[in-house]
């Protein structure tokens, strides 16, 4: 037996309906932002509260709500749990081996100054670890490279999730918009292209905002030089790499024009003033200099884990780790649910398939440039099996907040709460372009992921868009890039930034209240920008020919 979705439970107002499926979203922010709760806990009330509103309001069958959270809480074991796992993994074994302290030797030796170490570091590696890897691993390794440097666990945190903004719709080697390509039905290129053209301005001026936040409008003026040409760099690629090449590339491919252009700047310029942030440790003297087979082999694991992630999404190896994958039907929920219009655009069963890709997942290239970092460190099976037990115990709790919070967005989603949301959005009109780009932040916020957004809400932005004659292109693009705006104040990814920095799981509110102001003011930044094609620029959106 079949149960169907209904999107106006509450005497068929759509108004009193999404506020009622706010509030599991409320408690989570109330608890988190207000009464400084742990994240496990405020994820944990607002599932409990989600449970009472779908079972009561939504009339969801208790087994299909309860089938519905397990299915999310085993998506955030596997596979982001997963590759959160052994990205730090990683980065411990290069603690543990003394490769570390080479590494911040090495960046140390091209600037002492806090700021462009976060842009070196938190903006410039973290996009190329979020073009190779994604799912929490740029947060992981920047923020434990940046307390290794001696930034404050607070402030390597909370930099590093303010840097993974402009990146994360092309990461994991463009998996957001090919995800959200095979939602939508449109081409790939095409929302490439078009995310390419919203992202683009902010990406051109978050690098300067980054430094803003770090120590305001007089830190900024030191060292505007460097943060205009990284900024420039990476806009200008991420623009070109889009339009002309596809969504695969464009992250790797601006990490790096971004980060020759801030090391060529440093070559013949340096910062006149000094900066330093709260909670700096004592500044040392210069760091020594290394042999260029020291520095190589210091950042050889670094080095193993993009060549390993790129290997595993490469088109000739994806067939042959495939054939590995287990696709799993959840048990009580796989076609259980009916979808209707105008959620979607036309009435079907909602699919529940678990993908146990354990050989294909990015978390497993991570596992292997562990064990090839192993064997080229000539780390026994004791020492390396030691850092794993660690790590399994640092990330205790994050892994159960990650889980939990994955569990709201799926009961959420699986109930038709989630679609409620979203068509309140939508019935916004004229103003939808704006909210557009809401909506993809917080299809983000809730899975903190956005692929998982795209996936969410990309064919809901298609309807709406067709309903209004809007461009479905455009409306689609701005569900991908609002959602990287909502990647900052995510549970998950607050999670990984508390356990990479070793922060104290009551900091994560702390780090929450911190992010979301500048949260709201990216998305809001995005919205703008789409209402200016919508209305202003429609020429400059890409269509089908």
């Amino acid at each position: 037996m079949r149960w169907a979705q209904i999107y106006t439970p509450a005497g068929g107002s759509l108004l009193w309906s999404a506020g009622i499926a706010a509030i599991p979203l409320l408690v989570l922010l109330v608890l988190l932002g207000g009464f400084r709760k742990p994240g496990w806990l405020a994820a944990l009330a607002a599932l409990l509260t989600a449970f009472g509103v779908v079972t009561t309001v939504y009339g969801m069958p208790m087994t299909l709500a309860l089938s519905a959270s397990a299915y999310g809480a085993a998506f955030g074991l596997f596979p982001i749990c997963w590759i959160m796992f052994w990205s730090i993994v990683l980065y411990r074994m290069t603690v543990a081996t003394n490769r570390f302290d080479v590494i911040k030797d090495s960046i140390g030796n091209l600037t002492g100054d806090r700021r462009l170490q976060a842009l070196l570091i938190a903006f410039c590696f973290g996009a190329f670890v979020e073009g190779a890897a994604g799912f929490g691993a740029p947060v992981a390794v920047a923020a434990a490279m940046l307390t290794g440097l001696g930034f404050s666990p607070f402030y390597a945190a909370g930099i590093c999730l303010l840097a993974n903004t402009a990146p994360v719709a092309f990461g994991s080697i463009g998996i957001p918009i090919i995800t959200l390509a095979g939602i939508t039905g449109l081409k790939p290129e095409l929302l490439s292209a078009m995310v390419g053209r919203l992202c683009a301005p902010l990406s051109l001026l978050i690098p300067a905002y980054l430094v803003a936040v770090m120590g305001g409008w007089r830190g900024l003026r030191g060292v505007w030089p460097a943060a205009a040409a990284c900024g420039s760099a990476f806009a200008a690629t991420q623009l070109l790499v889009s339009n002309l090449l596809g969504p695969q590339l464009t992250d790797i491919l601006a990490s790096l024009a971004g980060m020759c252009a801030l090391i060529a700047v440093l070559k013949t310029w340096k910062p006149k003033d000094h900066f330093s942030l709260p909670g700096d440790k004592p500044e040392a003297s210069r760091p020594p200099h290394h042999t260029v087979r020291e520095v190589f082999s210091a950042w050889l694991p670094y080095g193993l884990l993009v060549l390993c992630v790129l290997a595993w999404g490469n088109d000739w190896a994806k067939p042959i780790l495939g054939r590995q994958t287990v696709l799993l039907d959840w048990p009580l929920l796989h076609n259980a649910v009916l979808q209707q219009a105008p959620a979607v655009a036309h009435a079907g069963p909602y699919a529940a398939r678990y993908k146990v890709d354990w050989l294909a997942a990015s978390g497993t290239a991570c596992l292997l440039a562990c064990l090839l970092t192993a064997m080229v460190a000539r780390m026994s099976p004791v020492a390396f099996l030691r850092v794993v037990r660690e790590t399994a115990v640092q990330l205790a709790r994050p892994v159960l907040t990650v889980s939990t919070v994955l569990a709201l967005a799926f009961l959420m989603n699986y109930s038709g709460a989630t679609a409620t949301l979203g068509l309140a959005l939508a019935g916004t009109g004229a103003a939808f372009p704006f909210f557009s780009a809401l909506l993809g932040w917080i299809g983000v916020f809730l899975t903190g992921s956005d692929t998982s957004a795209n996936a969410l809400f990309g064919s809901l932005q298609v309807v709406t868009a067709n309903r209004l004659g809007l461009s479905p292109v455009l409306m689609a693009a701005a569900n991908s890039s609002g959602g990287v705006m909502g990647k900052m104040i995510s549970l998950q990814s607050i999670a990984v930034a508390v356990a990479a920095t070793g922060l104290a799981q009551g900091d994560e509110s702390r780090l929450f209240r911190f992010t979301l102001k500048h949260s709201v003011l990216l998305a809001s930044s995005i919205g703008v920008i789409v209402l200016f094609y919508a209305y202003v620029m429609p020429l400059w959106v890409p269509i089908s020919h």
